[in-house]
């Protein structure tokens, strides 16, 4: 349960503290409560303090939450909770889930749905997720083999199961939107109000949305889809610069290799994550790191997601020490003890650095990212700095960590006698 940062497990009673909620001080159902002191959580991050006070109660909520700030678990606590307290006394069927939780990528979902299998692993409740670039006849199968009670679905797999009449709708009883921003800036809304509107209507339904920012697009929706919600707001910079250490190193573009390749080999770095804003950019870059020693992996949109999963679990267990992705498949990237994170390129949209620099410095632990600043994008540096609330200090990078380095290879072909 990566997205959460509470503090650490203890077996006795959890002490009163004056600046943080304990989860027993809510009426959590007994395997719910297990699963969370399992999990090693023993207080609120400060929106599930203020969420959940109201969504227990079985209010509509909006929340502007960066990840990393511990949303997951308060619609997952809420939903579970719910469930649990009001079980269905009537036969059910397969594909009629009861709560659904709607993420704009593959990475997020599948994170959320293992999340939720933590929270809900003391219950009988049933959870999977349905997303595109998966086995689509394996989730079929699931489908219309077992019942489920808490899907986690990307919007078009979603859509396909429902119009094959494989998944219905209209018993759900509490409806999530995560990421309400990313779901307007990848197209998804008009398959969102599709979806929302093969449930129950929102005076039938538990309904939470939660959203990065608050546009006026995002707000709209927001009503349409809920009754009188209660409005929880969580300030981004305080997400994206009390655990982590900000550099950006200005460079020029054909230096920017040289540059990685030194900050990983002289740093000694072992578990960073390189964020590029184009799938070809990735590709070279592995290829590249590779070719001088480095062991490294990459996720992007074209790499099968079955592939991105054993990816993500090889840089989960240190198998690799570089993992180079694109904001897309980064997006729901959850590993802790990432320790530094690299934007080889800066991106172009202010949130997604935000969401960079979080893969660092997660559960209270300290963190470092670097940005490199060429002639191509150094014009974006105000719009960031405006996005986490502070300046950012640029700096030229020493000049050791500019040093050329030939390949083995390569340099053992040179001394080969033609």
């Amino acid at each position: 349960m990566s997205d959460e940062d509470s503090s650490a497990r203890t077996d006795a009673p959890v002490p009163d503290r004056e600046d943080a909620v304990s989860f027993e001080a809510f009426p959590l159902e007994e395997p719910l409560r297990r699963a969370i002191a399992d999990a090693g959580f023993a207080y609120c991050t400060p929106i599930q303090a203020r969420v959940l006070s109201h969504t227990l109660a079985g209010a509509d909520a909006i929340g502007r939450a960066q990840t990393g700030t511990g949303k997951t678990a308060a619609f997952v606590i809420t939903i579970i909770d719910d469930l649990l307290k009001n079980p269905v006394p009537v036969q059910r069927y397969a594909g009629e889930p009861r709560a659904l939780i709607i993420a704009p990528t593959r990475e997020l979902a599948m994170q959320i749905e293992k999340d939720t299998q933590q929270l809900a692993r003391h219950t009988d409740l049933q959870v999977m997720s349905v997303v595109g670039g998966m086995n689509f006849n394996r989730q079929q199968e699931h489908l219309r083999g077992r019942l489920v009670d808490i899907l986690v679905a990307t919007p078009g797999r979603l859509l396909d199961f429902a119009n094959r009449r494989d998944l219905w709708l209209d018993r759900v009883e509490s409806l999530v939107i995560d990421e309400g921003d990313r779901m307007l800036d990848m197209g998804f809304i008009p398959d969102v109000k599709r979806i929302v509107r093969l449930t129950p209507s929102s005076r039938h339904r538990q309904t939470m949305l939660f959203s990065a920012t608050f546009n006026q697009d995002v707000m709209n929706l927001s009503r349409r889809w809920t009754q009188d919600p209660v409005i929880v707001e969580v300030e981004p910079e305080s997400v994206a610069t009390e655990s982590v250490e900000q550099k950006v190193y200005v460079t020029e573009t054909a230096q920017k290799f040289n540059l990685l390749y030194n900050l990983i080999t002289r740093e000694n770095l072992h578990k960073v994550i390189i964020f590029a804003n184009r799938r070809d950019i990735t590709r070279n870059l592995y290829e590249k790191l590779e070719k001088h020693g480095v062991s490294c992996a990459m996720i992007s949109g074209e790499v099968p997601q079955n592939r991105r999963m054993k990816t993500l679990e090889r840089f989960r267990e240190g198998q690799v020490r570089a993992l180079i992705a694109t904001d897309v498949a980064g997006r729901g990237i959850h590993i802790d003890g990432v320790t530094h994170v690299v934007n080889y390129n800066l991106p172009e949209d202010p949130e997604d650095y935000v969401h960079r620099i979080g893969r660092t410095g997660r559960a209270g632990e300290s963190g470092i990212s670097i940005s490199f600043a060429c002639e191509e994008d150094a014009f974006l540096l105000p719009e960031l700095e405006k996005a986490i609330g502070r300046s950012l200090e640029c700096e030229y990078p020493p000049r050791e960590l500019l040093d050329e380095h030939v390949p083995a290879e390569e340099k053992r072909g040179e001394q080969t006698p033609g």
